[in-house]
C-alpha cells in the first residue's frame, strides 16, 4: 500500500463514493470510473466544458490478449471511440503505451526482453491499419524513464526490481520502439504527427552555495528527464511535456562513505499526493525544450485535490507561465489537463482525486467541480480569467 505520510486528514474518510486508502478494496482496479462504457457521456462532458481536444490510451492487452491473436471486438471499440469524439469534433491524441502489458509480454520478462520491441511493433501496425486514418496526433510511449525508474531503479512498480543494468536497458527498449514505431507511422500515415510524452520534473539545490546540490540537480535533470529526449532527435514531430510537481535537492551522507540525493521540499503548496506545486517549473521546462526547435503539446499537468480548493489555481498559475513561455518564442501548441475523470491511480488506487470531473466510485455519476467551470471560462476567452 502506499506511503501515508503525505496524506491529507480527510482521505482516511472518504467522500463520494470513494474507498479507504486503509481498506484493499482502494487497490483493486475493477471497472475503474467504467469510462470504457461511458465514454459517450464523458466525451458530451468534455465538450460542454470547451474542450477541443482529447487523449486517451489503447490497452494492448485488450487488443492481443494472446500472442499473435488479435480481438476485432476490441479494435471496433475504439474505432467507435474515436468517431465519438470526432462526431463531437474533438481532436483524438492516442497513445499506444501506457505502462500496462498483456500477461503474455510479462511472462517474456516484459520490456527486459528485446523481443518486446518486435511484438510491439506489430500491435502498432494493426492499430494504425484499422484506426491509423481517422488519428493525426499519435503518442507511441507514455514517461518511459518514469516506467523505468519506478519499475527498475525504486522497485516500486512491477516487476519490482532494483537493478541499474536493467533499467538502462529497458529504456534502451523503449527508445527502440519508439523509433520504429516513429518510422511506421510515417511510412503508412504520411502526415501524421508523431510525439512521446516526457515527464519532466523541475529540479532545484536545497543550497544554492552547495556545488554537491547543484551536481546533483544536474545528474537528476539529466538522467531522471533529458536523457531519452537526446536519444529521439531527428525521431519526433512534436515534444509531449507532462509537468506536476519540484523536487528540491540535497545531498546527504550515508554510511559515511556514499552520499544519496534526498528531496527536500519546502512544503508550501503541495497536492493531496504531496506533491510539491510550483507552476514556474513549466516555464523553465519549456525554455530548455525551445532548444528542440519542435512544436509542443502539454500532454499531462494537474494534480490530486480532493476538495477541489487549489485546482482553479493551479490551472491558472501554470497556464500564466506558459504563456509567459509563448510571448518569448516557445511554440506551445496545446494543454491537457491531467485528468478529465478522477481517475485509478497505480499504486495509490482510488483515493487521489485528479480530475476536473468527480467521480462517484459507487454509482458512477460524474459531476462537474467548480474548478472545470473556471477552466472552462479560460478556454472560451483563451486567456486567463481573474
Amino acid at each position: 500500500m502506499a506511503n501515508r505520510k503525505n496524506w491529507p486528514d480527510y482521505i482516511l474518510n472518504p467522500q463520494a463514493g470513494g474507498p479507504n486508502p486503509l481498506q484493499k478494496e482502494n487497490y483493486i482496479s475493477g471497472r475503474a470510473c467504467d469510462h470504457y462504457n461511458r465514454y459517450e457521456e464523458d466525451f458530451d462532458i468534455a465538450k460542454s466544458l470547451g474542450h477541443n481536444a482529447h487523449r486517451f490510451s489503447i490497452e494492448w492487452s485488450r487488443i492481443e490478449p494472446e500472442q499473435g491473436k488479435f480481438n476485432e471486438k476490441e479494435i471496433e471499440h475504439y474505432w467507435q471511440v474515436i468517431k465519438a469524439l470526432r462526431k463531437r469534433g474533438i481532436e483524438p491524441f492516442v497513445t499506444l503505451w501506457h505502462w500496462t502489458n498483456p500477461l503474455w509480454i510479462r511472462d517474456i520478462g516484459g520490456w527486459e526482453n528485446k523481443k518486446t520491441v518486435e511484438y510491439f511493433l506489430r500491435y502498432a501496425g494493426k492499430i494504425i491499419q484499422t484506426l491509423g486514418q481517422e488519428v493525426k496526433f499519435w503518442i507511441p510511449i507514455n514517461e518511459p524513464t518514469i516506467y523505468t525508474g519506478l519499475a527498475y531503479v525504486m522497485g516500486q512498480f512491477p516487476p519490482e526490481k532494483k537493478n541499474l543494468f536493467k533499467a538502462d536497458k529497458v529504456l534502451k527498449n523503449f527508445i527502440t520502439a519508439y523509433k520504429k514505431t516513429y518510422l511506421l507511422l510515417h511510412k503508412k500515415l504520411p502526415g501524421v504527427m508523431v510525439g512521446n510524452a516526457n515527464n519532466i520534473h523541475y529540479h532545484l539545490p536545497f543550497n544554492k552555495k552547495s556545488l554537491l546540490d547543484k551536481v546533483a540537480v544536474k545528474l537528476l535533470q539529466y538522467f531522471r528527464d533529458w536523457r531519452n529526449l537526446k536519444w529521439t532527435d531527428g525521431f519526433e514531430d512534436f515534444i509531449g511535456l507532462n509537468y506536476y510537481f519540484l523536487d528540491t535537492i540535497k545531498v546527504v551522507p550515508f554510511n559515511g562513505r556514499f552520499i544519496l540525493f534526498d528531496v527536500r521540499n519546502p512544503n508550501k503548496w503541495i497536492s493531496d499526493m504531496g506533491w510539491e506545486i510550483y507552476p514556474e517549473g513549466i516555464y523553465h521546462n519549456l525554455k530548455k525544450l525551445k532548444e528542440k526547435n519542435l512544436p509542443i503539446y502539454i500532454t499531462e499537468n494537474g494534480l490530486a485535490d480532493a476538495k477541489d480548493e487549489k485546482r482553479a489555481k493551479f490551472i491558472k498559475n501554470h497556464l500564466k507561465w506558459v504563456h509567459k513561455a509563448i510571448s518569448e518564442g516557445v511554440d506551445v501548441r496545446g494543454y491537457f489537463y491531467w485528468s478529465l475523470l478522477d481517475n485509478f491511480e497505480w499504486d495509490k488506487g482510488f483515493w487521489p482525486r485528479f480530475g476536473l470531473v468527480e467521480v462517484n466510485y459507487k454509482t458512477m455519476e460524474r459531476k462537474i467541480r467548480p474548478s472545470a467551470l473556471e477552466y472552462k471560462k479560460i478556454i472560451e476567452a483563451n486567456a486567463i480569467t481573474e
